[in-house]
């Protein structure tokens, strides 16, 4: 590995270990420009800047025309809507992401939202804890039935294979997809025969759950809208687990308070944390969860770490495992 230290700004807090693995080789300068006390610092050090590694906070043009030293950004994320992408590719930026940890997570928490709603969870725990639980309770606080029942997955990338083992080999539901390919047998491994590919319509109107792990792009803006939640069952239940971006808020309420759709699971949402004055927030028919996808301690260390290396590797001239591939961005 060089010798050479490049200058490090660390722009989101990193466990120790791998913040110890940074210094050990480079000159590091942690600073969170979300923390007002930090934001000063951040800006000062943004210039000698030769990599930044961090996430969730908005690297735009105009910040790297301050980091003109800068020759990578590793994100601790597998989404990169937060990089420009096409000022990174033209100015010779490499970006590093983590895809891979976290997707049996991601998987975990998207699931586990389904079940929830379907179940009603948090309204039965909170039913309890109210002190409201004196009797049996009556068909009208009842749920619906998980297994068996018809999972459509848009999106079959990493996060939708692992959603749909728990689906079809966990709960005996059928699963369709849809996705921009039809995933070859040979790459479906035990799923082979339990999933099936359909048309995104079709995918609308057959399915009990409605579950969306696409990336955002400008094509899957709003892909869950008005036009969509039409098509639905009266009795489907929608859960997003990728970004806000994909579901047309105003359209979901609309389609839960004239009963087009049942209910609904999301882990993201169009501005984040969700505004205070949001409806969603208290919805009786929403579960909203604060983004914590791969909210475990395992994973966002294994993601860290991976950042990290990513970092190291590109600075020492290797090929990381993470690198995002910009130019077919």
């Amino acid at each position: 590995m060089t010798s050479t230290r490049h200058q490090i700004l660390v722009f989101r807090e990193l466990p120790e270990d791998q913040l110890a693995r940074l210094q050990a080789a480079h000159n590091v300068t942690v600073a969170n420009p979300r923390v007002a006390a930090q934001r000063d610092a951040f800006f000062a050090a943004l210039p000698q800047a030769q990599a930044l590694i961090g996430s969730s906070y908005p690297i735009t043009d105009a910040l790297l025309d301050e980091a003109l030293q800068l020759r990578v950004i590793s994100s601790i994320s597998v989404g990169v809507d937060n990089y420009p992408l096409a000022a990174l590719r033209e100015r010779g930026i490499a970006l590093c992401h983590t895809p891979g940890v976290l997707t049996e997570t991601t998987a975990d928490t998207i699931f586990a939202l389904l079940m929830a709603t379907s179940r009603r969870i948090p309204e039965l725990a909170m039913y309890v804890r109210s002190g409201q639980w004196q009797r049996n309770i009556g068909e009208d606080l009842f749920g619906w039935d998980v297994h068996g029942k018809t999972l459509g997955i848009l999106g079959m990338g990493r996060i939708g294979m692992a959603l749909a083992r728990r689906a079809a080999l966990g709960f005996g539901m059928r699963v369709l997809y849809n996705n921009r390919s039809v995933v070859p047998e040979s790459e479906l491994g035990a799923l082979a025969g339990h999933v099936h590919y359909v048309a995104r319509d079709a995918l609308l109107r057959e399915a009990d759950f409605v579950v969306s792990v696409v990336p955002s792009t400008p094509e899957t803006k709003h892909l869950l809208g008005a036009e969509a939640f039409a098509m639905m069952k009266p009795s489907a239940i929608v859960i997003n687990g990728s970004r806000g971006a994909i579901v047309d808020e105003a359209a979901l309420l609309h389609a839960l308070d004239t009963d087009q759709i049942r209910a609904a699971g999301l882990d993201v949402f169009a501005t984040e944390p969700l505004p205070v004055e949001s409806p969603l927030r208290t919805h009786a028919k929403v579960v909203a969860l604060p983004h914590i996808g791969s909210a475990t301690h395992e994973t966002r260390h294994a993601m860290a770490e991976m950042a990290t290396s990513n970092l190291l590797q590109v600075l020492a001239g290797e090929q990381p495992a993470g690198r995002f591939d910009l130019n077919h961005a």
